[in-house]
């Protein structure tokens, strides 16, 4: 540097030329001053991973909390709505993923075959040329449009994908399925193997070692990405990851009678007591709370303070001081006004020590 001022205080002809030099040598010298940072203060300041935000996320929420200690919003035959098809008669006002986004937890589908009638296509004049396949039905599949099925005809493989992506976009969920089952196990798997991504997010419990010991802990279920649950009413499907009932949970008599006026809490099944206890293992309790004729106005006189006064002085009871896991209403948005809902019912239970 200092040799290159020199030339150019000599020879003054070359002025530009040096001051050029100058320039550039300066740029160089600098540049070689400059310390790099260190990769160590790089490394400190780097991200958490997106598994341990995940897990710390899960964590955060449930705690120590067991699957068999939370409380879901479950809806009563969550296929019959006005959004998903037109039923004449429904069980709920929105669609599933609606349900979902609002809230619900926990679904009951009816699984029915049915067999592609050339006869409904054509005095249909085309509107029900639907191929044989697994569709959710409330009775038989032919029988009263609107009432028994519904036109666009829902399949079960289609209302399973609406499930799965839900949990794909909200990756701190779990969702149960429980199913009104009358197809043929291999007709339910077909189904099943047609949902995008289901199989990585279905939980088994024997895999889980749940008889030996006991239902996972909810953040556990979120980390492993194990957050859809299936049941059945049919016991030929284990294999597929889908539980019998009857082997996981208790369950009360379904109905509130057509009065409303059925408030006892008495088990579905008479060989499986609420209070059914067992080595190492706690069942699910499912809760159902509906008549056997839904409407809007029964609908918001049954779903606040008779609810909530029914777990606390009948259920709770019944099942010998235990609360529902999963509690089954119809058109769960309403209400009788007294300042409860299934919702905030649902999250007391949450809510309890």
């Amino acid at each position: 540097m200092v040799i290159v001022m020199d030339m150019c205080l000599r020879v003054r002809s070359r002025a530009l030329v040096c001051l050029l030099l100058l320039a550039l040598l300066g740029t160089v010298t600098t540049a070689a001053a400059s310390p790099r940072p260190a990769a160590t203060a790089t490394a400190e300041k780097a991200p958490p991973t997106t598994a341990s935000t995940a897990a710390a996320a899960a964590a955060a929420r449930w705690g120590d909390r067991r699957l068999d200690e939370v409380a879901f919003l479950t809806t009563h035959n969550a296929f019959t709505n006005y959004e998903d098809s037109r039923w004449s008669s429904v069980n709920q006002s929105e669609s599933v993923r609606a349900q979902l986004d609002n809230g619900v937890r926990g679904l009951s589908l009816d699984t029915h075959w049915y067999e592609r009638s050339t006869w409904l296509c054509i005095i249909s004049f085309g509107s029900d040329c639907y191929p044989s396949d697994v569709y959710l039905c409330h009775g038989d599949c032919k029988t009263f449009a609107g009432a028994t099925y519904a036109l666009p005809r829902q399949t079960f493989h289609g209302t399973m994908q609406t499930v799965v992506d839900f949990l794909a976009a909200h990756p701190q969920e779990v969702v149960t399925v429980f199913l009104e089952d009358y197809v043929g196990a291999d007709q339910l798997q077909a189904s099943l193997g047609r949902v995008r991504g289901l199989q990585d997010m279905v939980f088994r419990p024997d895999q889980w070692g749940v008889r030996q010991h006991g239902w996972p802990k909810m953040a556990d279920l979120v980390t492993s990405g194990k957050r859809l649950l299936i049941f059945s009413d049919r016991s030929d499907r284990e294999h597929l990851g889908v539980m019998y009932d009857k082997s996981w949970t208790v369950s009360n008599f379904w109905s509130l009678g057509d009065l409303g006026n059925d408030l006892s809490c008495v088990s579905r099944w008479s060989d499986v007591p609420l209070d059914r206890q067992e080595p190492g293992f706690r069942r699910l309790f499912t809760m159902s709370h509906h008549r056997n004729v839904p409407t809007v106005l029964t609908a918001a006189l049954d779903n606040g303070a008779k609810l909530r006064s029914r777990i606390a002085e009948q259920c709770r009871a019944a099942t010998g001081g235990r609360d529902p896991n999963y509690v089954s209403v119809d058109f769960h948005r309403l209400s009788d006004g007294s300042g409860h809902t299934p919702a905030s019912i649902v999250a007391e239970l949450g809510a309890r020590p």
